[in-house]
């Protein structure tokens, strides 16, 4: 299936690995110019790296997306680079787990900038471009976590504030072309989790309790996204895409 991403130009947060990498590959071999952006800037760079060395265009771009003039200098790399942004996928984010009781200040501020500010200020900036080509798509990463999960209520409220930002953005700027959709992911088998402790217990768990019984891999969220950026998911806005392997709950 021809997704027509080809020469559209990508800005993907939090891809330096994980998800967001898995991502920009996955938009890549679509055709579409990417701007790999992490806090981690070296890892952002590996990133563009093989994908420029497999034949793609990328660029790798070191920004705090939690800053607005670092958000702003990343919008600005991306038009001069490629004249773009056409497509934006806002993946960065944390959890930083914890019982309410004992959840610190710093515990709740900080996932709630990274995840739901960063969201929105990254949106803001490249919202403009979208608007002025008339044609855009925005795909945000929540979590299946936005129902609700013990011992998570910084990340929860987060992803479920996402999930709201993508309803209001959806209904404010579907006039102008732009689509604005979410992928809520179940138990997805990263570096980043297989690197826990308890990664089996928690592996296990999740796997017991989805009618699918596989761990989910960052290639299922990948496909998710692309579909949604490109020219097939032309009718659908303001929607959530639950790639859990069938667990809600």
């Amino acid at each position: 299936m021809d997704l027509e991403l080809v020469n559209r130009t990508a800005v993907v947060t939090g891809s330096a690995r994980g998800l967001g990498a898995a991502t920009a590959r996955r938009l890549a071999q679509e055709g579409a110019n990417l701007v790999v952006t992490d806090i981690d800037g070296e890892g952002a760079e590996r990133t563009a790296a093989e994908l420029r060395n497999l034949g793609h265009r990328a660029v790798g771009v070191r920004a705090d997306i939690t800053s607005g003039p670092d958000v702003d200098r990343l919008v600005a790399v991306a038009a001069a680079e490629f004249g773009g942004p056409h497509i934006l996928v806002n993946n960065a984010g944390f959890p930083r787990d914890s019982l309410l009781v004992k959840m610190t200040d710093a515990d709740w501020d900080t996932v709630i900038e990274v995840i739901l500010k960063g969201t929105f200020l990254v949106t803001r900036a490249v919202m403009p471009h979208l608007i002025a080509g008339g044609w855009g798509r925005v795909v945000n990463i929540s979590s299946r976590s936005y129902l609700g999960n013990p011992g998570q209520a910084n990340y929860s409220s987060a992803k479920a504030g996402v999930l709201g930002l993508t309803r209001a953005l959806a209904a404010e700027q579907g006039r102008h072309g732009i689509t604005v959709n979410a992928v809520a992911p179940g138990f997805m088998e990263t570096e980043a989790v297989r690197a826990l402790d308890h990664y089996e217990r928690i592996r296990e768990k999740a796997v017991a309790a989805q009618p699918l019984r596989r761990t989910g891999q960052p290639a299922d969220i990948a496909d998710a996204v692309a579909f949604l950026a490109s020219e097939r998911a032309s009718f659908i806005t303001g929607e959530t895409l639950h790639v859990t392997g069938g667990r809600f709950g």
